[in-house]
């Protein structure tokens, strides 16, 4: 592994003239999606999910979303400074219990360790997350034997406040979320309708040891602003996929994607077990149907990483990574962005 890192490293120059108002696509020659980005020891490292031409058909299911591997991509100046490639950092190859397609991934770090969360089909074709670790940030990432013990979906993304870890994860459709109620398998998958109560994305505080859950998984109940649940037929709110957690000025902001809708929205709460009170979309739809992203904070400025297909011609399952420049009003509302002008 460690000879693959080195062989396939490579450079980027990041080039922006002023402020970053409108976005840029960070790596040329392969397609990357799915970001999660964190600042470790002063430099900003970026994990995406890795796209390529599977030649898998493309339904709801999203089977031709056939990721297999992962790049782990780091720089000191996301304006104007080099993105380096470290490489191929874990492979399905290498995972013991992977059946297939390696989803979208975050990464945290506690006592010099970096443990590496990922969603996998195991052989079963069942999503269920892993940890993988390494001694440093840009891996590579050696995975555990299993899963995560009660782990189940996709799209984990990781909170760290006082020394305690959260987990935010699940995913429909493809996702396989509504296979589920109160953490435990149904005979048959549900999906609500219309007035029903929309399905929840799920917290849980991780183990000490960082490599399972030291609780049962909870609802983030996301609400409107009349203080009620949103409703599966609220499809331009409600949650769909891609959970992310920032705090900004004292604020928690839960962001996701609504998914067939195609938006990145966010709501802000005062504990990061939720609630959250919707508050408006950050991104407007972008060329290719998965919205996806990661929100950070680098140098003083606050940063959207995401994707979008237009190097790809509009196939949604080749995806190209993506930064602008994030902004706040001074109510603390996000700007939304033009996921199209961009």
């Amino acid at each position: 592994m460690r000879q693959c890192l080195e062989e396939n490293k490579k450079q980027y120059q990041l080039r922006n003239s002023g402020k970053m108002k409108t976005s840029k696509y960070l790596v040329s020659d392969a397609y990357m999606a799915d970001p999660a980005a964190h600042v470790f020891n002063g430099r900003l490292y970026i994990y995406p999910s890795h796209d390529w031409e599977s030649g898998i058909e493309e339904n709801d299911n999203g089977d031709h979303f056939n990721m297999k591997d992962y790049h782990v991509f780091s720089t000191d100046d996301i304006e104007n400074g080099f993105l380096t490639d470290h490489g191929v950092v874990l492979d399905t190859a290498n995972i013991p219990w992977a059946g297939r397609q390696l989803w979208d991934c975050d990464v945290a770090c506690k006592d010099g360790k970096y443990y590496m969360y990922f969603p996998l089909k195991d052989q079963n074709d069942i999503f269920r997350i892993g940890v993988a670790i390494s001694d440093k940030p840009e891996g590579p990432f050696t995975p555990e034997e299993n899963p995560i013990k009660g782990s189940y979906s996709i799209d984990p993304a990781i909170w760290e406040e006082n020394g305690e870890y959260y987990m935010y994860f699940g995913g429909l459709w493809g996702g396989q979320l509504q296979r589920y109620r109160n953490n435990k398998a149904l005979e048959c998958a549900v999906l609500p309708e219309g007035k029903d109560l929309a399905l929840c994305p799920k917290v849980v505080k991780l183990s000490a040891d960082m490599l399972g859950f030291s609780e049962e998984p909870r609802d983030v109940l996301i609400l409107d602003e009349n203080g009620n649940p949103l409703t599966a037929g609220d499809t331009e709110k409600r949650f769909f996929e891609a959970s992310w957690l920032h705090k900004y000025n004292g604020k928690y902001y839960f962001s996701y994607s609504t998914g067939d809708t195609h938006l990145l929205c966010y709501a802000t709460g005062d504990n990061p077990y939720g609630p959250f009170v919707y508050q408006g979309v950050i991104l407007t739809p972008v060329i290719g149907w998965t919205t996806h992203h990661a929100i950070a904070e680098f140098k003083g400025k606050w940063y959207l990483f995401y994707h979008d297909c237009v190097p790809s011609g509009g196939k949604t399952w080749l995806r190209s990574l993506k930064v602008v420049e994030l902004e706040y009003d001074s109510n603390g509302k996000i700007k939304t962005i033009e996921g199209t002008l961009n």
